[in-house]
């Protein structure tokens, strides 16, 4: 998922982001309304989580600014303000969920995958390409039945992939999609990720083109019929 954390509390913000990232999250970090809104008008963000009290633009305000403009990602306030009267406002302003600080991150995460459940509907189906399955409910990563042990940012390289099977992905393209906007990553930093990527599925017997290189242009995966 693409997370915007909306929060002035470093001590909260830092230590969130790091360890959303560690579950193959790619997150952004606002210091204030203001630039909290900034960032979403950049990009579509899969989830903001929102502080309730912020300077320059309030958590309530800009909630509601979000949902009058349509934009569709979830919102999950995050507030020490545990009143009921204060949920309710939260609610009504277009949160999807509400929760009271201090928390654990266990707890965040619970939340979190509870919130895409509830909007998804159904649990989200393996992704497969052949003999490559990726499990976005578990994050395990198999080829042929060999376990994968992945970066973060070579699981998400490869769900990007997964999910757009017949598109050639420019780096820049992937860096737009998964990289955050404080990340000065560069092009040459997808390439090591995708030749490292290349070599651990190859070490679970992958043919070495299953990541093509389109030349010129990007990335795609192999067509399934030239893989046997």
């Amino acid at each position: 998922m693409k997370i915007l954390i909306v929060e002035d509390d470093h001590r909260i913000a830092n230590p969130l982001a790091k360890d959303l990232s560690y579950q193959y999250h790619s997150v952004d970090l606002a210091k204030d309304g203001i630039e909290g809104w900034e960032y979403t008008q950049a990009t579509q963000y899969d989830l903001i989580l929102l502080d309730l009290m912020l300077p320059k633009l309030d958590g309530i305000s800009l909630c509601k600014r979000l949902r009058e403009v349509k934009y569709q990602a979830l919102i999950l306030m995050l507030t020490a303000k545990d009143a009921t009267e204060d949920k309710v406002i939260g609610l009504d302003a277009g949160a999807d969920d509400y929760l009271v600080k201090p928390f654990k991150l266990e707890e965040l995460s619970a939340r979190i995958r509870a919130l895409y459940r509830r909007y998804s509907d159904i649990k989200t189906p393996i992704l497969i390409h052949g003999n490559l399955h990726l499990d976005p409910n578990s994050q395990e990563v198999t080829y042929a039945g060999n376990y994968l042990t992945l970066t973060p940012k070579e699981y998400m390289i490869l769900e990007c992939f997964l999910r757009n099977p017949n598109q050639v992905l420019t780096r820049s393209a992937i860096i737009d999609k998964l990289w955050s906007f404080d990340d000065l990553s560069g092009e040459e930093t997808v390439r090591t990720h995708i030749t490292n990527l290349r070599k651990k599925l190859k070490m679970a017997g992958s043919p070495d083109t299953l990541i093509e290189t389109v030349y010129g242009m990007g990335y795609r995966l192999m067509a399934i019929n030239t893989t046997r």
